[in-house]
């Protein structure tokens, strides 16, 4: 109990540390606090104001994200003050832009759509002027909609702060004020790497998955939790299928090491290999030299090659084979591949690419 401060959220006295702010201790005691702008591992940078809370004695309403707690702090979070201010910010974003809910991507997991449902708003009390941006289908990983960005900064904190490629910033002021590249380049003319960190934190349609549009719906996708095989880190992600094959993949926040939820390019959009109709699905064998590859059974092909490999070490030693893995490959293959050649031909020829 040292060094905590006790502060009361709706009637309900809190344990909390110094340091942190009125958003950070509310969720730990699970009262909820809307929030759009807000993205843990970034900047706290208060900018859509929709978690605003009333404090006692404050002289106006104060976003919980960006204020630190001070003892006997008193903090109601479910005022009329505050729903109203709450309201009006929603109305002003929805308006601003065009939010066409049937065919966006983010149909369903779009905060601004359940933030609308949540507050109970039939419709905005503002005439809808959308920007009329054009979209960006300049590259075949990313597709940018201005129309739907809310100007939160999400995808340029996570950009700068979590990816560090410094791609994102505002550009522009007032009501033109926008998202994107230094001198307003389409992405493919930037120097994006398309690691997809945008996309994965934007929280409605302006940045998505072009591979996913029109794939399926968030409720008909399932979510599977893997290992990233490019490389050996070990990065977490969640491949999103449907009719058995992979829509879009993210990064896993919620099991944190190693990646924290972050994928680079391969990690991301490198998967699409698994459903490829040019993936081989028999084994192939040449027998003779110049001649073509011919089918055949997983017998044969495990046979012709323990022949093959028993004559080589038989007559140059273990030492004269190398093995190659593959990084699309699962973690579990390449582990036996080189205990294969390490334990049963007896040569450290080993070695895995994950630089295709």
């Amino acid at each position: 109990m040292e060094n905590k401060i006790t502060i009361t959220i709706d009637g309900q006295e809190v344990l909390a540390n110094p340091g942190q702010t009125i958003l950070e201790c509310a969720r730990s005691v699970g009262i909820f606090i809307p929030t759009l702008c807000h993205y843990s591992k970034t900047t706290n940078v208060g900018a859509c104001r929709v978690c605003v809370v009333e404090v006692e004695n404050a002289r106006s309403l104060v976003a919980a994200c960006c204020m630190p707690i001070n003892s006997n702090m008193v903090i109601r979070t479910n005022t009329e003050a505050v729903r109203n201010a709450q309201k009006m910010i929603i109305e002003l974003m929805w308006s601003s832009g065009d939010h066409n809910c049937l065919t966006c991507e983010q149909n369903g997991q779009c905060e601004l759509q359940n933030l609308v449902y949540w507050l109970k708003i039939d419709k905005p009390r503002f005439e809808i002027e959308a920007p009329g941006y054009a979209l960006d289908n300049s590259n075949s990983m990313i597709q940018r909609d201005l129309n739907k960005c809310i100007l939160c900064g999400r995808c340029i904190r996570a950009c700068n702060e979590i990816q560090v490629n410094e791609v994102l910033d505002f550009s522009m002021r007032g009501s033109y004020v926008k998202v994107g590249p230094a001198f307003d380049e389409d992405y493919i003319s930037s120097s994006c790497v398309f690691c997809g960190e945008c996309a994965q934190v934007c929280p409605t349609g302006a940045i998505t998955f072009k591979q996913a549009k029109f794939a399926g719906r968030p409720w008909d996708l399932n979510k599977v939790r893997t290992t990233c095989t490019y490389c050996g880190v070990g990065c977490q992600m969640d491949l999103f299928t449907k009719d058995n094959k992979i829509v879009k993949v993210m990064g896993n926040r919620e099991y944190g090491q190693p990646n924290e939820g972050s994928l680079c390019v391969k990690g991301r959009f490198g998967m699409d290999f698994v459903a490829h109709p040019d993936r081989l699905k028999k084994p192939l064998i040449r027998y003779k030299k110049n001649e073509d590859f011919k089918e055949a059974s997983w017998d044969e092909a495990f046979t012709f090659i323990a022949d093959k490999l028993s004559k080589i070490k038989k007559e140059n030693g273990a030492d004269s084979i190398a093995g190659l893995s593959s990084a699309r490959c699962t973690n579990e293959e390449n582990y036996l591949f080189q205990k294969f050649m390490r334990a049963a031909i007896g040569t450290n020829n080993v070695d895995h690419c994950a630089r295709l």
